[in-house]
């Protein structure tokens, strides 16, 4: 029985849906009847009323005459006043069709149909009215592609269509969008007072550029001089001298009409010469007027004789200033409304500033976690073996040259990253071993000699890296999920690859604890740190310690290298970019002392950063006031924030 009936429902719908659209096309039919002469017309002026009544019919077939009109598709059969489309034949007459159904109505020649031309006007209004169709369309990505539209080119017309797809809309993320949207249109067109001041309040913390973009221009003032009170919405009255500068308080009056122009100097100058007779202007000889005084005096005598437009001297000038006051006044004048958006804006202006603080952070954080990889590794040569190792920054720039070597071999970047980080270990720990084994044994406890050696290896290994990979950057490409940023409001964002080098720096530090702290490495490493001669007194070989803890920090700075090299370029120079931070690093935080090094990376990171925010168009004068402030710094707390306990320390 149910099957009977269901049966029985769905021939009737096929019976009754050719009734049905065929009411939605004679309806279609009649508004275009009814607005021929405009629809024919087509001018933007009178144009409005046919197309709001095919947009308002909400018919699928509006969609199709609107579109076909905005296509420059539509024609219209002289006679009998009836709207087609037309396509040419072979013989040059003209195939039309029914305009909705699109079913063939003959061939005409060219003289018995004329084409409708919309102008750019017209074809806006059209677009506008389509935006319904098209926010209400069954394919989200239309639906989408139609928000993302209006939000580029928004004119009042999109407020009653956008209002209207709202409802309907099947997709939770979409419609959250649409009502946003419908919001910021209100701030910008809605007529009714009220709803427009709710829409403008819903925005209150919003970060969004876009709402910062609507609500300023509702706060746009034009600047006025008056001689009583201001007519209008007041924003602020003017105090001369605070507010505006007496020369601008009289330049305004000028703009206004209020007070006469005053004559610059070359106009003066042109004045007195136009009206030169007998050797004189004004009664004055022309060989006298070699000052601006003389020249003011024998231009107030042609003024006076209604030669020239009349001096207005300082004090007339200060009078007329006096007498008058001076405003900005709201475009907006409606009161009410420009309250609700400086309310707004000042929520807005709370947050953005809550959130630069939190943004700034974070970058201060992410510069931290890059010095503190590239200082990691001389915090263990220079704290525990008390060498300055100038060479290290090489020892980065040879971890990157290896990055960018098995990319050569792995085009698989993400492969290639895994195999870079160990390969850049071993590479950069066997080179620092080397160094320690062959040139640095020879000169412990001999500073300045062991500065000079390593400084001599720095250029060495520099002009080595030119000769083998050339002088032009060689790029270290990241895998494509480190690509882009993670993105929480419109002012907070962090690049992924900066979030990658933090998780590094945090793995690293968990690491070296943990060597140092679980490891019998890190027991005798300690040891000979605290007092060598006890440490090889009780079986340690302080000799083959400093050897490990040598190649160990150069292991972690080849580690450093790869990271860095991800978002800089790899050059021979690349080292030299960062040794002088890692070495501040150092001092800055204790030497010797892994939570110290920690410590000074975020005072340095979150310092430069800081100087960076304050005066972003000029990185050299951070780096400079970066170094003066770790020179004060010094002088306070020599030994650093956490200072080295134990016999070596001196304690």
């Amino acid at each position: 029985m149910k099957t009977q009936l269901f049966a029985l429902f769905v021939a009737f719908l096929l019976a009754v849906s050719p009734f049905a659209a065929s009411a939605q096309s004679d309806e279609i039919h009649e508004i275009l009847n009814t607005h021929e002469a405009i629809i024919a017309k087509s001018s933007r002026k009178t144009v409005e009323p046919a197309i709001a009544a095919l947009r308002d019919s909400g018919a699928p077939e509006a969609q199709r005459v609107l579109e076909t009109w905005q296509g420059k598709e539509l024609w219209q059969v002289k006679d009998s006043k009836l709207f087609v489309t037309a396509r040419k034949d072979d013989s040059g007459n003209y195939d039309i069709f029914d305009v909705i159904t699109k079913e063939p109505l003959g061939n005409v020649e060219k003289g018995a149909i004329d084409q409708i031309k919309p102008n750019s006007g017209v074809r806006g209004l059209l677009g506008a009215a389509l935006v319904q169709f098209q926010l209400m369309d069954a394919d989200i990505e239309k639906r989408r592609e139609a928000l993302v539209a209006i939000g580029r080119d928004a004119n009042a017309s999109h407020l009653p269509a956008l209002r209207g797809a709202i409802e309907g809309e099947t997709d939770p993320a979409l419609k959250v969008e649409k009502i946003r949207l419908e919001r910021l249109l209100s701030t910008q067109y809605e007529t009714d007072t009220a709803q427009r001041i709710e829409a403008i309040k819903s925005f209150k913390g919003d970060l969004g550029v876009d709402i910062r973009g609507a609500l300023n221009p509702i706060l746009s003032t034009k600047r006025v001089a008056v001689l009583g009170e201001a007519d209008g919405n007041i924003a602020k009255q003017l105090i001369v001298g605070d507010d505006l500068s007496p020369e601008e308080a009289y330049a305004l009056l000028e703009a206004e009409g209020l007070a006469p122009a005053v004559p610059t100097k070359d106009e003066i100058r042109i004045a007195l010469s136009e009206n030169i007779a007998e050797g004189r202007v004004g009664g004055v000889p022309v060989a006298q007027l070699s000052t601006d005084a003389a020249r003011e005096k024998a231009y107030a005598e042609l003024a006076d004789q209604g030669l020239v437009p009349p001096l207005v001297t300082v004090a007339q000038q200060r009078a007329t200033i006096a007498s008058h006051n001076y405003y900005d006044i709201y475009d907006e004048s409606d009161p009410a409304i420009t309250t609700a958006a400086n309310d707004t804006l000042h929520g807005i202006e709370v947050n953005v500033g809550i959130s630069q603080a939190v943004d700034l952070t974070l970058d201060g954080l992410s510069l931290a976690s890059i010095y503190f990889l590239a200082a990691i590794g001389l915090a263990i040569t220079f704290g525990v073996m008390g060498v300055i190792n100038m060479a290290h920054g090489e020892f980065i720039m040879m971890g990157a040259y290896t990055g960018y070597v098995v990319q050569q071999i792995i085009p698989d970047y993400t492969l290639s990253l895994i195999v870079a980080l160990p390969a850049a270990f071993l590479v950069t720990f066997a080179a620092g071993v080397a160094m320690e084994r062959l040139v640095i044994r020879w000169l412990y406890n001999r500073p300045l000699e062991t500065l000079l050696a390593t400084f001599g290896i720095s250029v060495a290994l520099q002009q080595l890296a030119k000769n083998i990979f050339g002088t032009q950057a060689r790029p270290l490409t990241s895998p494509s999920w480190l690509d882009g940023a993670l993105t929480i409001n419109d002012v907070i964002s962090i690049s992924y690859i900066r979030i990658a080098i933090f998780v590094l720096a945090l793995i690293f530090l968990m690491l070296f604890l943990f060597i140092m702290k679980k490891t019998r490495l890190g027991l005798e490493v300690r040891a000979v740190t605290q007092n060598p001669r006890m440490a090889s007194s009780m079986g340690i070989n302080p000799d083959r310690i400093n050897m490990l803890t040598f190649g160990l920090g150069s292991g972690i700075a080849g580690i450093a290298g790869v990271a860095i090299g991800l978002f800089a370029k790899v050059t021979s120079e690349l080292g030299s970019d960062y040794i002088v931070q890692s070495f501040m690093t150092v001092v800055v935080g204790g030497v010797g002392n892994i939570w110290g090094t920690l410590a000074g990376a975020v005072l340095i990171g979150g310092f430069q950063k800081s100087v960076e925010w304050l005066n972003p168009s000029n990185t050299l004068a951070a780096q400079t006031y970066m170094i003066i402030f770790i020179i004060i710094f010094i002088q306070f707390r020599p030994k650093g924030i956490i200072a080295l306990k134990g016999r070596a320390a001196g304690d």
